[in-house]
């Protein structure tokens, strides 16, 4: 007689399946926590990064007009406009030190001699907006000459030639550049000035866009008391320039 044998389980089978499905993913709540997460970083982080990338193009532009004063020294020694002839170079206007056009052998630049390679400054200086303005890294750039009467001249982008007559024996001892942001608190903060004295001066959040600084107020860095069209004087360093302004040293 035999006995019948009851089966049972095997160890580690299953004795059911469970046939739900559990799912997982973020709440509401959660998900608006990890919002406000993202919004308090990107405030923290997107004014740093403004505030470095507005000192890196002060610190590129100061770095220019230095440039721009040694390619100047270079233009005027080797004579490269002479338009008076007389064995003195006359200093150069962006277009000319960069090489986009040729030196002057006239007065008002209508004319030109044959460039003489290779060119003292950067071509990205030669490159100029419709209001005859270089733009590099955030700021721009205008080069004065002393015009006759003692006023100035800067040259034009449309022409490439000068909006006024040089004075051409002054022209051999006197120029200075501006170069200001293109826009306040986005570009830059601070207006930049050099002249033939290589002492580069600033000021705080006052010139922003093309056309900020033009012939009606080149005299803007100048000591009070001059012209604002005057480019001859001394230059305000550490004191209130013709435009108002405090004038600081910079390095």
């Amino acid at each position: 007689m035999h006995r019948s044998r009851t089966q049972r389980p095997r160890m580690g089978t299953q004795m059911g399946t469970n046939t739900g499905t559990q799912s997982s993913g973020f709440t509401i709540i959660e998900l608006m926590i990890v919002v406000v997460l993202i919004a308090i970083l990107a405030s923290i982080a997107l004014p740093n990064m403004l505030s470095a990338r507005v000192a890196a193009n002060e610190t590129a532009a100061i770095a220019s007009l230095r440039t721009i004063s040694s390619a100047q020294a270079q233009y005027q020694v080797a004579g490269r406009a002479d338009v008076d002839a007389d064995g003195t170079g006359e200093f150069g206007t962006l277009s000319e030190l960069a090489g986009s056009r040729a030196g002057r052998t006239d007065a008002t630049g209508a004319t030109t001699a044959t460039s003489i390679p290779p060119a003292v400054l950067s071509r990205a200086f030669g490159v100029l907006n419709a209001n005859g303005e270089a733009t590099k890294s955030g700021y721009l750039f205008r080069a004065f000459l002393p015009g006759q009467g003692g006023g100035n001249t800067t040259e034009s982008a449309v022409n490439g030639d000068l909006s006024a007559s040089v004075d051409v024996d002054t022209s051999e001892t006197i120029w200075c550049i501006y170069a200001w942001p293109e826009g306040a608190a986005r570009s830059g903060n601070r207006t930049f000035f050099i002249n033939q004295r290589g002492d580069i001066s600033a000021t705080s959040g006052v010139y922003s866009g093309s056309q900020s600084l033009d012939t009606a107020n080149a005299g803007a860095a100048f000591e009070a008391g001059g012209a604002t069209t005057a480019i001859t004087g001394a230059t305000a360093l550490g004191v209130v320039g013709v435009d108002g302004n405090l004038w600081t040293s910079t390095r």
